[in-house]
Protein backbone atom coordinates (compact mmCIF):
# COMPACT_ATOMS: atom_id res chain seq x y z
CA UNK A 1 0.00 0.00 0.00
CA UNK A 2 2.97 2.49 1.05
CA UNK A 3 4.61 2.02 -2.64
CA UNK A 4 1.14 2.82 -3.65
CA UNK A 5 0.96 6.01 -2.03
CA UNK A 6 4.46 6.59 -2.94
CA UNK A 7 3.71 5.54 -6.61
CA UNK A 8 0.95 8.07 -6.68
CA UNK A 9 2.57 10.70 -4.94
CA UNK A 10 5.08 11.03 -7.55
CA UNK A 11 2.60 10.89 -10.64
CA UNK A 12 0.62 13.35 -8.32
CA UNK A 13 3.44 15.95 -7.68
CA UNK A 14 4.15 15.91 -11.43
CA UNK A 15 0.75 16.51 -12.43
CA UNK A 16 -0.01 18.96 -9.99
CA UNK A 17 1.77 22.11 -11.93
CA UNK A 18 0.32 21.15 -15.00
CA UNK A 19 -3.61 20.95 -13.35
CA UNK A 20 -6.01 22.71 -11.40
CA UNK A 21 -7.40 19.83 -9.56
CA UNK A 22 -6.47 15.93 -9.65
CA UNK A 23 -8.44 13.33 -7.58
CA UNK A 24 -7.90 9.73 -7.35
CA UNK A 25 -10.94 7.52 -6.89
CA UNK A 26 -10.99 3.76 -5.97
CA UNK A 27 -13.89 2.26 -8.79
CA UNK A 28 -14.79 -0.67 -6.32
CA UNK A 29 -15.73 1.66 -3.44
CA UNK A 30 -16.39 5.06 -4.91
CA UNK A 31 -13.81 6.42 -2.00
CA UNK A 32 -11.78 9.37 -3.37
CA UNK A 33 -9.40 12.22 -2.60
CA UNK A 34 -8.43 15.22 -3.97
CA UNK A 35 -4.46 15.38 -4.26
CA UNK A 36 -4.41 18.93 -4.83
CA UNK A 37 -6.39 22.20 -5.79
CA UNK A 38 -5.41 25.58 -7.02
CA UNK A 39 -6.24 28.64 -8.61
CA UNK A 40 -9.67 29.41 -9.41
CA UNK A 41 -10.45 25.63 -8.91
CA UNK A 42 -9.86 26.42 -5.00
CA UNK A 43 -12.56 28.62 -4.77
CA UNK A 44 -15.37 26.18 -4.81
CA UNK A 45 -16.64 24.91 -1.77
CA UNK A 46 -16.16 21.05 -3.06
CA UNK A 47 -15.35 17.79 -1.03
CA UNK A 48 -11.56 17.19 -0.62
CA UNK A 49 -11.97 13.39 0.18
CA UNK A 50 -15.65 11.07 0.58
CA UNK A 51 -17.18 8.16 0.19
CA UNK A 52 -19.28 8.44 -2.72
CA UNK A 53 -17.45 9.67 -5.85
CA UNK A 54 -20.12 9.64 -8.41
CA UNK A 55 -22.88 10.70 -6.30
CA UNK A 56 -20.96 13.98 -4.97
CA UNK A 57 -19.98 14.78 -8.65
CA UNK A 58 -23.83 15.30 -9.70
CA UNK A 59 -24.09 17.06 -6.87
CA UNK A 60 -21.21 19.88 -6.89
CA UNK A 61 -22.33 19.51 -10.79
CA UNK A 62 -25.34 21.63 -10.07
CA UNK A 63 -23.13 23.94 -7.87
CA UNK A 64 -20.42 25.35 -10.24
CA UNK A 65 -21.38 23.87 -13.97
CA UNK A 66 -22.29 25.96 -16.43
CA UNK A 67 -26.50 24.95 -17.01
CA UNK A 68 -25.99 24.42 -20.80
CA UNK A 69 -23.36 22.36 -20.07
CA UNK A 70 -24.89 20.81 -17.04
CA UNK A 71 -26.74 17.61 -18.55
CA UNK A 72 -23.62 16.72 -20.22
CA UNK A 73 -21.43 16.83 -16.94
CA UNK A 74 -23.97 14.56 -15.33
CA UNK A 75 -24.10 12.34 -18.17
CA UNK A 76 -20.19 12.02 -17.58
CA UNK A 77 -19.79 11.83 -14.13
CA UNK A 78 -22.20 8.68 -13.82
CA UNK A 79 -20.56 5.53 -12.93
CA UNK A 80 -21.22 2.89 -15.79
CA UNK A 81 -21.19 5.90 -18.57
CA UNK A 82 -17.27 6.64 -16.92
CA UNK A 83 -16.41 3.37 -17.00
CA UNK A 84 -17.79 2.40 -20.27
CA UNK A 85 -15.83 5.03 -21.53
CA UNK A 86 -12.43 3.69 -20.39
CA UNK A 87 -12.93 0.16 -20.68
CA UNK A 88 -12.99 1.04 -24.29
CA UNK A 89 -9.83 3.51 -24.34
CA UNK A 90 -8.25 3.78 -20.67
CA UNK A 91 -8.97 7.49 -21.24
CA UNK A 92 -10.95 10.03 -22.30
CA UNK A 93 -11.34 13.80 -22.28
CA UNK A 94 -14.13 16.80 -22.35
CA UNK A 95 -14.34 20.42 -22.18
CA UNK A 96 -17.45 22.28 -20.07
CA UNK A 97 -17.50 25.72 -18.35
CA UNK A 98 -17.51 26.08 -14.79
CA UNK A 99 -18.59 29.10 -13.34
CA UNK A 100 -16.44 30.52 -10.21
CA UNK A 101 -17.46 33.93 -8.45
CA UNK A 102 -19.42 34.65 -11.34
CA UNK A 103 -17.25 34.11 -14.12
CA UNK A 104 -17.37 31.39 -17.07
CA UNK A 105 -14.13 29.43 -17.26
CA UNK A 106 -13.54 26.91 -19.50
CA UNK A 107 -11.69 23.17 -18.06
CA UNK A 108 -10.40 20.42 -20.01
CA UNK A 109 -11.39 17.00 -17.51
CA UNK A 110 -9.45 14.02 -18.45
CA UNK A 111 -9.95 11.06 -16.98
CA UNK A 112 -7.63 7.52 -17.08
CA UNK A 113 -8.05 4.02 -15.72
CA UNK A 114 -5.22 3.29 -13.69
CA UNK A 115 -2.79 -0.21 -14.57
CA UNK A 116 -4.35 -1.64 -11.74
CA UNK A 117 -7.98 -0.96 -13.04
CA UNK A 118 -9.46 -0.31 -9.83
CA UNK A 119 -8.54 2.90 -10.04
CA UNK A 120 -8.98 6.19 -12.01
CA UNK A 121 -7.34 9.47 -11.84
CA UNK A 122 -9.66 12.67 -12.80
CA UNK A 123 -7.62 15.86 -13.96
CA UNK A 124 -8.90 19.32 -14.32
CA UNK A 125 -7.16 21.81 -16.62
CA UNK A 126 -8.23 25.54 -16.88
CA UNK A 127 -7.87 26.22 -20.41
CA UNK A 128 -9.47 29.65 -20.15
CA UNK A 129 -5.86 30.79 -21.66
CA UNK A 130 -5.40 28.71 -24.41
CA UNK A 131 -9.16 28.82 -25.52
CA UNK A 132 -8.93 32.94 -25.60
CA UNK A 133 -5.83 32.37 -27.49
CA UNK A 134 -7.57 29.82 -29.78
CA UNK A 135 -10.77 32.18 -30.06
CA UNK A 136 -8.27 34.88 -31.35
CA UNK A 137 -6.30 32.87 -33.67
CA UNK A 138 -9.66 31.57 -35.09
CA UNK A 139 -11.33 35.07 -35.57
CA UNK A 140 -8.12 35.77 -36.97
CA UNK A 141 -8.40 33.11 -39.57
CA UNK A 142 -11.55 33.92 -39.96
CA UNK A 143 -11.21 37.78 -41.12
CA UNK A 144 -8.15 36.38 -43.49
CA UNK A 145 -10.77 34.44 -45.32
CA UNK A 146 -13.06 37.18 -45.49
CA UNK A 147 -10.22 39.60 -46.53
CA UNK A 148 -9.06 36.34 -49.35
CA UNK A 149 -13.05 37.46 -50.72
CA UNK A 150 -12.57 40.79 -50.79
CA UNK A 151 -12.29 43.16 -53.40
CA UNK A 152 -9.60 45.71 -51.60
CA UNK A 153 -10.88 48.91 -53.57
CA UNK A 154 -14.81 48.60 -53.15
CA UNK A 155 -15.16 46.27 -50.17
CA UNK A 156 -17.71 44.00 -51.87
CA UNK A 157 -17.10 40.33 -52.74
CA UNK A 158 -14.63 39.81 -55.32
CA UNK A 159 -14.36 37.24 -57.95
CA UNK A 160 -13.19 34.46 -55.57
CA UNK A 161 -16.39 34.79 -53.55
CA UNK A 162 -18.55 34.83 -56.43
CA UNK A 163 -17.13 31.75 -58.25
CA UNK A 164 -17.81 30.13 -54.86
CA UNK A 165 -21.32 31.45 -54.63
CA UNK A 166 -21.91 30.52 -58.45
CA UNK A 167 -21.00 27.02 -57.50
CA UNK A 168 -23.26 26.53 -54.88
CA UNK A 169 -26.09 27.96 -57.31
CA UNK A 170 -25.46 25.40 -59.98
CA UNK A 171 -25.77 23.03 -57.31
CA UNK A 172 -29.20 23.97 -56.37
CA UNK A 173 -30.19 24.33 -60.04
CA UNK A 174 -28.37 20.27 -60.68
CA UNK A 175 -30.61 19.07 -57.72
CA UNK A 176 -33.76 20.14 -59.93
CA UNK A 177 -35.22 22.73 -57.41
CA UNK A 178 -37.75 23.60 -59.57
CA UNK A 179 -39.52 26.64 -57.35
CA UNK A 180 -36.01 27.98 -56.75
CA UNK A 181 -35.70 31.68 -57.52
CA UNK A 182 -32.69 33.66 -57.90
CA UNK A 183 -31.10 36.56 -60.49
CA UNK A 184 -28.52 38.36 -61.55
CA UNK A 185 -27.83 42.02 -62.46
CA UNK A 186 -24.71 42.88 -64.49
CA UNK A 187 -23.66 46.54 -64.00
CA UNK A 188 -20.81 47.58 -65.94
CA UNK A 189 -19.04 51.62 -65.30
CA UNK A 190 -19.28 53.58 -68.29
CA UNK A 191 -16.29 55.29 -70.26
CA UNK A 192 -13.94 53.85 -67.24
CA UNK A 193 -11.19 53.91 -69.53
CA UNK A 194 -12.23 57.55 -71.12
CA UNK A 195 -12.13 58.55 -67.06
CA UNK A 196 -8.25 56.72 -66.37
CA UNK A 197 -6.65 58.60 -69.79
CA UNK A 198 -8.17 61.57 -69.11
CA UNK A 199 -8.53 62.25 -65.32
CA UNK A 200 -5.82 59.71 -64.19
CA UNK A 201 -6.59 56.12 -62.54
CA UNK A 202 -7.10 57.64 -59.28
CA UNK A 203 -9.97 59.46 -60.29
CA UNK A 204 -10.99 56.17 -62.25
CA UNK A 205 -10.69 54.24 -58.84
CA UNK A 206 -12.51 56.57 -57.34
CA UNK A 207 -15.65 56.09 -59.90
CA UNK A 208 -15.45 52.30 -59.11
CA UNK A 209 -15.59 52.74 -55.29
CA UNK A 210 -18.91 55.14 -56.36
CA UNK A 211 -20.45 52.70 -58.61
CA UNK A 212 -19.77 49.74 -55.55
CA UNK A 213 -21.73 51.55 -53.38
CA UNK A 214 -24.80 53.09 -55.39
CA UNK A 215 -25.29 49.03 -56.53
CA UNK A 216 -24.98 48.26 -52.70
CA UNK A 217 -27.13 50.71 -51.37
CA UNK A 218 -29.63 49.66 -54.43
CA UNK A 219 -29.25 45.89 -53.93
CA UNK A 220 -29.34 46.11 -50.17
CA UNK A 221 -30.41 42.37 -49.67
CA UNK A 222 -28.17 40.38 -52.01
CA UNK A 223 -24.67 40.01 -52.44
CA UNK A 224 -22.31 42.04 -54.12
CA UNK A 225 -19.62 40.92 -56.13
CA UNK A 226 -16.58 42.82 -58.59
CA UNK A 227 -15.69 40.33 -61.06
CA UNK A 228 -13.89 42.46 -63.44
CA UNK A 229 -12.10 45.81 -63.54
CA UNK A 230 -14.94 47.74 -64.37
CA UNK A 231 -17.80 45.04 -63.76
CA UNK A 232 -20.37 44.22 -60.74
CA UNK A 233 -22.45 41.55 -60.57
CA UNK A 234 -25.69 41.03 -58.08
CA UNK A 235 -26.61 37.93 -57.15
CA UNK A 236 -30.57 38.16 -56.62
CA UNK A 237 -32.88 36.56 -53.58
CA UNK A 238 -34.95 36.86 -51.56
CA UNK A 239 -36.73 40.41 -50.91
CA UNK A 240 -34.23 41.77 -53.81
CA UNK A 241 -35.50 39.30 -56.44
CA UNK A 242 -39.09 40.23 -55.41
CA UNK A 243 -38.41 43.42 -56.56
CA UNK A 244 -36.02 43.44 -59.25
CA UNK A 245 -37.52 45.42 -61.84
CA UNK A 246 -38.29 48.34 -59.66
CA UNK A 247 -34.78 48.68 -58.54
CA UNK A 248 -33.36 47.88 -62.03
CA UNK A 249 -35.09 50.89 -62.96
CA UNK A 250 -34.15 52.83 -59.74
CA UNK A 251 -30.18 52.41 -60.50
CA UNK A 252 -30.81 53.35 -64.21
CA UNK A 253 -32.37 56.34 -63.15
CA UNK A 254 -29.97 57.12 -61.32
CA UNK A 255 -27.63 56.53 -63.47
CA UNK A 256 -29.04 58.52 -66.45
CA UNK A 257 -29.63 61.45 -63.56
CA UNK A 258 -25.95 61.49 -62.94
CA UNK A 259 -25.25 61.60 -66.75
CA UNK A 260 -27.39 64.66 -66.86
CA UNK A 261 -25.88 66.25 -63.55
CA UNK A 262 -22.02 65.10 -63.98
CA UNK A 263 -22.13 64.21 -60.85
CA UNK A 264 -22.02 60.39 -60.10
CA UNK A 265 -21.14 57.42 -62.08
CA UNK A 266 -22.98 56.09 -64.81
CA UNK A 267 -23.12 52.64 -65.02
CA UNK A 268 -24.84 50.22 -67.68
CA UNK A 269 -27.28 47.29 -65.95
CA UNK A 270 -28.89 44.02 -67.23
CA UNK A 271 -30.91 41.68 -65.56
CA UNK A 272 -32.07 37.90 -66.24
CA UNK A 273 -33.79 35.31 -64.10
CA UNK A 274 -33.08 31.36 -63.39
CA UNK A 275 -35.82 29.24 -66.06
CA UNK A 276 -36.34 25.85 -64.06
CA UNK A 277 -37.37 25.43 -67.68
CA UNK A 278 -34.31 25.43 -69.91
CA UNK A 279 -31.16 26.93 -67.81
CA UNK A 280 -28.56 24.25 -66.80
CA UNK A 281 -26.67 26.50 -64.90
CA UNK A 282 -25.62 29.69 -63.90
CA UNK A 283 -23.62 30.21 -66.50
CA UNK A 284 -26.51 30.57 -68.70
CA UNK A 285 -28.33 33.39 -66.94
CA UNK A 286 -25.38 35.47 -66.56
CA UNK A 287 -24.82 35.27 -70.19
CA UNK A 288 -28.61 36.43 -70.80
CA UNK A 289 -27.60 39.54 -67.95
CA UNK A 290 -24.82 40.26 -69.79
CA UNK A 291 -26.12 40.33 -73.24
CA UNK A 292 -29.17 42.84 -71.58
CA UNK A 293 -26.36 45.09 -69.82
CA UNK A 294 -24.65 45.48 -73.41
CA UNK A 295 -27.99 46.39 -74.97
CA UNK A 296 -27.95 49.24 -72.64
CA UNK A 297 -24.72 50.36 -72.79
CA UNK A 298 -25.37 50.53 -75.96
CA UNK A 299 -28.31 52.92 -75.32
CA UNK A 300 -26.33 55.22 -72.94
CA UNK A 301 -23.06 55.51 -75.53
CA UNK A 302 -25.92 56.48 -78.60
CA UNK A 303 -26.60 59.54 -76.54
CA UNK A 304 -24.82 62.40 -75.95
CA UNK A 305 -25.01 65.34 -73.29
CA UNK A 306 -26.46 68.74 -74.85
CA UNK A 307 -26.47 71.48 -72.25
CA UNK A 308 -27.49 68.79 -69.55
CA UNK A 309 -30.14 67.21 -71.41
CA UNK A 310 -29.46 63.58 -72.71
CA UNK A 311 -30.30 63.29 -76.42
CA UNK A 312 -30.38 60.39 -78.59
CA UNK A 313 -27.70 60.16 -81.12
CA UNK A 314 -29.70 57.39 -83.10
CA UNK A 315 -33.63 57.28 -83.17
CA UNK A 316 -34.01 54.37 -80.36
CA UNK A 317 -36.68 55.03 -77.81
CA UNK A 318 -36.89 53.26 -74.53
CA UNK A 319 -39.97 53.41 -73.68
CA UNK A 320 -41.41 55.30 -70.51
CA UNK A 321 -43.00 52.81 -68.43
CA UNK A 322 -46.63 52.97 -67.83
CA UNK A 323 -46.06 53.63 -63.98
CA UNK A 324 -44.04 56.65 -64.77
CA UNK A 325 -46.43 57.46 -67.69
CA UNK A 326 -49.21 57.58 -65.03
CA UNK A 327 -47.79 59.89 -62.74
CA UNK A 328 -46.50 62.43 -64.98
CA UNK A 329 -49.95 62.47 -66.19
CA UNK A 330 -51.24 63.24 -62.69
CA UNK A 331 -48.57 66.19 -62.48
CA UNK A 332 -49.35 67.54 -65.06
CA UNK A 333 -53.08 67.62 -64.38
CA UNK A 334 -52.30 69.50 -61.13
CA UNK A 335 -49.65 71.96 -63.22
CA UNK A 336 -52.55 72.74 -65.83
CA UNK A 337 -55.16 73.38 -62.92
CA UNK A 338 -52.90 76.09 -61.50
CA UNK A 339 -51.68 77.95 -65.14
CA UNK A 340 -54.92 79.25 -66.13
CA UNK A 341 -54.62 81.17 -69.37
CA UNK A 342 -50.68 79.88 -70.01
CA UNK A 343 -49.30 76.77 -72.03
CA UNK A 344 -48.12 74.30 -69.85
CA UNK A 345 -45.35 71.27 -70.07
CA UNK A 346 -43.75 68.86 -68.42
CA UNK A 347 -41.18 66.60 -69.17
CA UNK A 348 -40.02 63.20 -67.25
CA UNK A 349 -36.21 63.61 -67.61
CA UNK A 350 -35.34 60.24 -66.74
CA UNK A 351 -37.29 59.24 -70.18
CA UNK A 352 -36.73 61.95 -72.12
CA UNK A 353 -40.98 62.23 -71.99
CA UNK A 354 -42.99 65.27 -72.31
CA UNK A 355 -46.54 65.95 -72.04
CA UNK A 356 -47.92 69.30 -73.61
CA UNK A 357 -51.27 71.20 -73.55
CA UNK A 358 -52.78 70.72 -76.90
CA UNK A 359 -53.18 74.24 -76.95
CA UNK A 360 -49.25 74.68 -77.32
CA UNK A 361 -49.25 71.92 -79.74
CA UNK A 362 -52.02 73.02 -82.22
CA UNK A 363 -50.32 76.83 -82.40
CA UNK A 364 -46.53 76.16 -82.56
CA UNK A 365 -46.83 72.98 -84.81
CA UNK A 366 -45.60 70.23 -82.46
CA UNK A 367 -45.93 66.81 -83.05
CA UNK A 368 -47.84 65.56 -80.74
CA UNK A 369 -49.56 66.19 -77.10
CA UNK A 370 -46.95 63.50 -76.03
CA UNK A 371 -43.54 63.22 -77.30
CA UNK A 372 -39.94 61.73 -76.87
CA UNK A 373 -37.07 64.35 -76.90
CA UNK A 374 -39.42 67.06 -77.16
CA UNK A 375 -36.36 69.59 -75.83
CA UNK A 376 -34.74 69.30 -79.18
CA UNK A 377 -37.88 69.68 -80.80
CA UNK A 378 -38.89 72.82 -79.11
CA UNK A 379 -35.21 74.50 -79.10
CA UNK A 380 -35.30 74.69 -82.68
CA UNK A 381 -38.01 76.85 -82.82
CA UNK A 382 -35.89 79.30 -80.88
CA UNK A 383 -35.14 82.47 -82.68
CA UNK A 384 -31.34 82.27 -83.66
CA UNK A 385 -30.02 85.13 -81.86
CA UNK A 386 -31.62 83.98 -78.79
CA UNK A 387 -30.76 80.42 -78.91
CA UNK A 388 -27.35 80.89 -76.64
CA UNK A 389 -28.65 82.58 -74.08
CA UNK A 390 -31.73 79.93 -73.91
CA UNK A 391 -29.48 77.06 -74.24
CA UNK A 392 -26.91 78.76 -71.22
CA UNK A 393 -30.06 79.40 -69.01
CA UNK A 394 -31.61 76.21 -69.34
CA UNK A 395 -27.98 74.68 -68.28
CA UNK A 396 -28.46 76.25 -65.44
CA UNK A 397 -31.57 74.93 -64.54
CA UNK A 398 -30.92 71.63 -65.31
CA UNK A 399 -27.17 71.34 -63.83
CA UNK A 400 -28.69 72.38 -60.63
CA UNK A 401 -27.97 76.46 -61.00
CA UNK A 402 -31.06 77.91 -60.39
CA UNK A 403 -34.40 75.99 -59.39
CA UNK A 404 -36.57 78.32 -61.57
CA UNK A 405 -36.32 81.24 -63.91
CA UNK A 406 -38.17 83.75 -65.80
CA UNK A 407 -37.07 83.41 -69.53
CA UNK A 408 -37.76 85.67 -72.08
CA UNK A 409 -36.93 84.85 -75.67
CA UNK A 410 -38.51 84.37 -78.94
CA UNK A 411 -39.72 81.18 -80.81
CA UNK A 412 -41.70 80.40 -84.05
CA UNK A 413 -45.04 80.10 -84.44
CA UNK A 414 -46.81 77.29 -86.53
CA UNK A 415 -46.96 80.18 -88.96
CA UNK A 416 -43.50 80.28 -89.14
CA UNK A 417 -43.70 83.90 -87.32
CA UNK A 418 -41.24 84.65 -84.65
CA UNK A 419 -43.39 85.45 -81.50
CA UNK A 420 -42.05 87.06 -77.78
CA UNK A 421 -42.76 84.61 -74.81
CA UNK A 422 -42.22 84.44 -71.29
CA UNK A 423 -41.15 81.16 -69.91
CA UNK A 424 -41.10 80.13 -66.16
CA UNK A 425 -39.12 76.80 -66.11
CA UNK A 426 -38.56 74.71 -62.94
CA UNK A 427 -37.03 71.74 -61.81
CA UNK A 428 -38.54 68.94 -59.42
CA UNK A 429 -35.77 67.06 -57.61
CA UNK A 430 -36.05 63.21 -56.60
CA UNK A 431 -35.09 61.89 -53.17
CA UNK A 432 -31.10 61.76 -53.68
CA UNK A 433 -30.96 65.44 -55.11
CA UNK A 434 -31.07 64.90 -59.08
CA UNK A 435 -32.98 65.89 -61.54
CA UNK A 436 -36.46 63.86 -62.14
CA UNK A 437 -38.77 66.95 -63.60
CA UNK A 438 -38.50 70.15 -65.41
CA UNK A 439 -41.65 72.05 -66.40
CA UNK A 440 -43.24 74.88 -66.91
CA UNK A 441 -45.67 77.44 -68.14
CA UNK A 442 -45.39 79.55 -70.98
CA UNK A 443 -47.33 82.73 -71.81
CA UNK A 444 -47.45 85.17 -74.46
CA UNK A 445 -46.07 88.54 -74.61
CA UNK A 446 -48.84 91.49 -75.61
Amino acid sequence: MKNDQDSLHQIASALAGHFESLYYVDIETDHFFEYSSKGLYKKLDIEKEGEDFFRLSQINAEKCVHPDDLERVKKIHDKETMLKHLAKDGAYTTVYRLVIDGTVVRFRHIETMCEDRKHIICCLENIEDEERRNDEQTKVLQSARRMAKRDELTGVRNKNAYQEFVGSIDGKIKAGMEDYHVGVVICDVNDLKVLNDTRGHSFGDEAIQRTGRMICDTFDHSPVFRIGGDEFAVVLTDRDYEDREKLLNQIKEESMSNARMQSGPVVACGMASYNPGSDEGFSEIFERADKDMYKNKHYLKSTKLREGIISPVETEIIPIPPERKQKLDSMFGALYTVAGEGYVFLNDMIHDYSRWSVVMVDDFDMPSEYMYHAGKIWEDRVHPDDLKEFQEIMKGIFTGGTVSRNIRYRVRDRNDVYVWCTNRGFVLSNPTGGPEYFGGIMVMDP
